[in-house]
């Protein structure tokens, strides 16, 4: 995909890489797409696009339904 901007000084400052990890935050911080996605489209490592995020007081979405699966799934991996 390619992305057309208009000749602009506040564009011109950025790179193609800082406005392509920019997008991802923002669509991220408005629940258009996952945690997954938005790193793969920054193309970070979850790890980093989570610091990214950190960076840019993006909370991290994570309910307590995910939790929830999350210890299930622990459960049924580490049994007692």
């Amino acid at each position: 995909m390619t992305l057309v901007l208009p000749d602009d000084p506040v564009t011109a400052s950025f790179s193609p890489k800082d406005l392509q990890l920019e997008l991802a935050c923002a669509l991220y911080a408005r629940k258009r797409i996952s945690m997954s996605q938005g790193a793969r489209m920054a193309e970070l490592e979850r790890m980093d696009f989570q610091a990214a995020l950190c960076d840019r007081d993006i909370p991290v979405h994570y309910s307590t339904t995910d939790l929830e699966k999350d210890m299930e799934s622990l459960q049924t991996l580490l049994p007692a």
